[in-house]
């Protein structure tokens, strides 16, 4: 989407051209909540950023005057935990996609805090922004010599069971490792035999999420899925969600103007159904050295 566009004054004091989105994504390319918090909230009190395309590494100008929601995706809150109260009076309007697997003993997320902690930090969050701005991923789902089936759905029931009175959605994905080629490689260099999804296996999991949901109770859906599993009552995410927007921010008419006639992100994968948001990432800035991470 082309965004409007704005003159800002640049850090040195030139006027330049600057893009201004109404939704931002705080970031698909890496986890800024928890390494990044700083950052972001000194850009914000400036008004702008900088952000390289990461295709032809062409620097463009990304102002947050007229931004009037904020997606924040993370492994790990905590870190901006002390500036929830910022948040809350410059932007208002954001939601939160925490991804909470269960790969501890896997080695397969190396650098985060024990689950434990991330579960703990996840009901923090919940109890401090409300469960609606608080959206679970296990994601994504992945099949190696080590996890199967039955392991992954037993992963999924430990959490839900701790954090379903603090959201009311799980979204997950099945793990395409040959679409990124080098996330193949890199698993293969560290020993990792993982496995394909067969469209058997993914029903399989699909029904045994939903007889696992008979207890949780809550809203669960798929990401960039082209697999139709709504008989196992599994439905398609829209990650960047304009009904969820309408919901919890239904105050904000700006905003609700937006949603009206937004469309869908066209940066995005083909089975992506997000609306179309500005993302302000770096690929390759992550710490958490997640083995599967095609962001890396």
């Amino acid at each position: 989407m082309r965004w409007e566009r704005i003159i800002i004054k640049n850090d040195e004091g030139g006027a330049v051209e600057a893009m201004a989105p109404i939704v931002i994504s705080a970031s698909r390319a890496t986890d800024i909540p928890a390494f990044y918090p700083d950052w972001l909230c000194s850009r914000m009190e400036k008004g702008f950023l900088e952000w390289n395309n990461p295709f032809n590494n062409v620097k463009h100008y990304v102002s947050f005057s007229k931004c009037r929601a904020m997606v924040f995706w993370t492994k790990n809150p905590r870190p901006m935990f002390k500036y929830l109260d910022y948040l809350d009076k410059k932007i208002g309007n954001y939601y939160f996609h925490y991804t909470l697997n269960d790969y501890e003993n896997d080695c397969l997320e190396p650098n985060l805090p024990p689950l434990r902690e991330r579960i703990a930090s996840f009901v923090e969050l919940s109890d401090r922004i409300g469960k609606d701005r608080v959206i679970w991923r296990f994601d994504p789902l992945i099949l190696t010599d080590n996890i199967d089936i039955d392991s992954l759905l037993r992963r999924i029931e430990y959490i839900g069971t701790r954090v379903k009175d603090r959201t009311n959605k799980l979204i997950f994905s099945f793990a395409d490792i040959d679409v990124y080629k080098k996330v193949e490689k890199r698993l293969k260099k560290e020993g990792v035999r993982y496995h394909d999804f067969t469209l058997e296996d993914k029903i399989r999991i699909a029904k045994g999420i939903s007889s696992i949901n008979n207890r949780l109770g809550l809203e669960v859906a798929t990401c960039s899925e082209d697999i139709d599993l709504e008989g196992c009552g599994v439905k398609h995410a829209r990650c960047i969600d304009p009904e969820l927007m309408s919901k919890i921010f239904n105050h904000d008419y700006r905003l609700m103007d937006y949603l009206k006639r937004c469309k869908k992100d066209s940066g995005q994968r083909k089975d992506c159904r997000c609306i179309s948001s500005k993302d302000i990432g770096k690929y390759g800035t992550c710490k958490h050295g997640c083995k599967y991470c095609y962001a890396q």
